[in-house]
């Protein structure tokens, strides 16, 4: 049986936001695990898309993608640039296709993606395009795709809909989550904000204490073929 996990993540971050503390104990359970980073993250923040304007920009937050990555031992980062915040000006398809390949190539039996709720609109159709682009076909790979949250995008959105139904326990792996996300110093942000260091532990500190752990990831499951 195959033990390979795909992270589709829209921005540079989401996936330690999203899944990192549970994508490390899988990879100490044997799993092989590869990154989709479908955004370029940066152009949002000015008055216009001009990527010229942001090229050291992008340039720092790739390298920061490559070494929070290694920081847990994802095998393969797969980084595409598609505009930040603006996925709605781009055809669905295209993004489709571009998952299409990085899933051939990997061949993962679980995905790990945004949740179809989220304020962020790259969030959105970022799950939109992962269920498209793992239709049930007989020879589909993809038995199990899970859906996580990210700070300050699906707590920000009302009403509030984000009901967890499958936690893993990342009380042995909560620092590399920690230590993974403090390698995006160009995106991590002061406390009370949530995307922050104190936000992270207090998120999984919160979602344990739901189910009687320390510290937790809470996923909404989307499909799970048994």
């Amino acid at each position: 049986m195959s033990k390979k996990i795909l992270i589709v993540a829209a921005h540079p971050d989401d996936e330690v936001l999203g899944c990192f503390g549970t994508v490390s104990r899988l990879i100490k359970d044997g799993y092989q695990a590869y990154t989709l980073i479908l955004g370029e993250g940066k152009t949002s923040r000015d008055a216009q898309r001009v990527v010229k304007n942001k090229r050291n920009e992008i340039a720092l937050l790739n390298t920061e993608i490559q070494k929070a990555n290694n920081i847990i031992g994802i095998k393969k980062v797969f980084i595409e640039s598609f505009p930040d915040n603006r996925f709605d000006s781009v055809d669905l398809l295209d993004i489709v296709k571009v998952i299409s390949q990085v899933k051939e190539e990997v061949k993962p039996n679980i995905i790990f993606t945004h949740y179809e709720h989220d304020l962020n609109i790259d969030h959105q159709l970022t799950y939109k395009a992962v269920i498209t682009a793992t239709r049930p076909m007989k020879d589909e790979c993809v038995k199990e795709i899970y859906s996580f949250e990210i700070l300050s995008s699906t707590e920000w959105n009302y009403p509030l809909s984000f009901s967890p139904d499958t936690f893993f326990d990342i009380s042995e792996t909560i620092d590399m989550k920690i230590q993974a996300m403090q390698e995006y110093k160009s995106e991590l942000c002061d406390y009370p904000h949530p995307r922050s260091l104190e936000g992270i532990e207090l998120n999984a500190k919160y979602q344990g204490m739901r189910v009687g752990k320390k510290y937790v990831e809470a996923f909404k499951s989307v499909r799970v073929i048994k």
